[in-house]
């Protein structure tokens, strides 16, 4: 390779410039060698970022979270891992985006509306109930359930049971058979509970508010068997100690377990001045009039609001027990007795208790029976009582002359904004009259609404 130099005007001022001789040997040529294919623009990573993937990589064996910097706490909290042990996240992160990854990547779509909006208490409120659905009498160490109790306490709000398994069933021999089911309830030989004995948990979830449970086992398919849907007295014993403890509870409701009057008994006996109780829910039971007499005991002797006892077996005198109690009571505001068997006995009781109660504000008694006496009773009420607001009717052969009782009652009424008399074989035209005075007081309401609204 050779090089000429050449002089241009101001040469003086420029350094000698060297060609490059093409025509001289290839081999003797500047050759470009490839950059590395590893070789990468991206910025060395700061200092601190290094550090924070350190405390993510290491947080279940030494979590720092506290003493960082509201920024750098972010940053760990996006990168932890959901799986981490509830043991180390549970008390220390407050962050409600970690623990919606955490619901989302264990249960998928979730609705935290009925949680508060709270994604915290979601987790541990269905976590614990998952612990509570596969315990198994003398088979599951009660620490699995304990364990959890420092962790979730300040957080469950509401425990919804949809199912409680029974013991292991032990081999039998056939003449044990026919004493197999008094054995269980005598607490003789055979496993120490029949279901899961809350009497371990409630009183320790110091902020317990609802508390929901179904005695059964759901998808039992072809292992079906009568003893999977069975609250034994035990049981129940055990239930009502352990809601007795529970000082904090508001809504109580316990639905489908075949709670009979002896197990009614038992849990009024154990609820009776409760300080907090405000709602009672045993539907879908077997409760009849003498559960129905402890019932209105505790009308009388507790704070409820709200008491319901649908699809049960009350008659006349079980629905006079509660019709005394309710006569004299002043604090609750809705009864639901629909789909028993009051008949007109225990609807006129009822009926004629609200002509001296002051604060019940929905009725519902459909489906019981009752025709045109309690009709006829139930017009009285339309005039004298100004505090119910809505009654439901509907399912009982009231009849013509029924519909033109409760025609004329409504008439004198400014209070009622619903009644429902379908399927009552009430005339054409006592149904339209009523239709028009409710929906007249429906406007009222309405406007005196928006009017105190607007004053305040």
């Amino acid at each position: 390779m050779t090089a000429t130099m050449s002089k241009s005007p101001g040469a003086g001022m420029y350094p000698p410039v060297a060609k490059l001789n093409l025509a001289a040997d290839p081999r003797k040529m500047r050759r470009i060698i490839a950059e590395d294919p590893e070789w990468s623009l991206t910025v060395v990573p700061l200092l601190s970022n290094l550090c924070l993937q350190h405390i993510v990589r290491n947080f279940e064996e030494k979590p720092i979270l506290e003493e960082l910097l509201p920024r750098h706490k972010d940053y760990v909290l996006e990168r932890l891992s959901p799986s981490l042990p509830l043991q180390v996240t549970a008390n220390l992160i407050s962050d409600d985006g970690y623990w919606k990854r955490c619901c989302k990547q264990r249960w998928g779509l979730c609705d935290v509306s009925s949680y508060g909006h709270s994604w915290k208490r979601m987790f541990f409120e269905r976590h614990l109930e998952n612990i509570i659905e596969l315990y198994i009498p003398d088979a599951t160490d009660p620490k699995t359930v304990l364990g959890m109790v420092p962790l979730c306490r300040n957080y469950v709000k509401r425990l919804d049971i949809s199912q409680l398994m029974p013991p292991i069933k032990e081999p039998q021999k056939s003449e044990d058979d026919d004493n197999s089911d008094s054995a269980s309830d005598m607490g003789m030989d055979g496993p120490s509970m029949d279901h899961f004995d809350f009497g371990i948990l409630l009183d320790k979830l110091s902020h317990l508010e609802e508390f929901h449970v179904v005695y059964r086992v759901k998808g039992c398919g072809m292992n079906f068997e009568w003893n999977l849907f069975e609250f034994t007295f035990r049981d129940c014993e055990s239930l009502a100690k352990a809601l007795k403890s529970c000082k904090t509870l508001r809504v109580l409701r316990i639905h489908q377990s075949k709670v009979d009057d002896e197990k009614c008994r038992q849990l009024v006996n154990n609820l009776l001045d409760h300080p907090s109780l405000r709602e009672l829910n045993l539907s879908h039971n077997l409760i009849g009039d003498r559960g129905a007499r402890a019932i209105g005991k505790l009308l009388n002797r507790s704070k409820l609001e709200r008491l319901t006892v649908y699809d049960n077996n009350i008659r006349g005198l079980g629905a006079q027990a509660i019709a005394y109690a309710l006569a004299k009571n002043s604090s609750l505001l809705s009864l639901n007795l629909r789909l028993n068997r009051l008949g007109d006995e225990g609807g006129q009781a009822i009926a004629q208790a609200l002509l001296k109660n002051r604060t019940l504000k929905w009725l519902h008694l459909g489906g019981n029976e009752m025709t045109e006496p309690t009709a006829t009773v139930l017009s009285q009420v339309l005039v004298q009582n100004n505090t119910l607001r809505s009654i439901n009717l509907s399912c009982n052969r009231l009849g013509m002359d029924g519909g033109k009782v409760l025609e004329e009652g409504m008439c004198h009424n400014s209070s009622m904004v619903e009644c429902d008399i379908r399927l009552t074989e009430v005339g054409q035209e006592s149904d339209y009259c009523i239709s028009q005075v409710v929906r007249n007081n429906r406007n009222q309401a309405h406007r005196k609404h928006n009017t105190d609204e607007n004053l305040a």
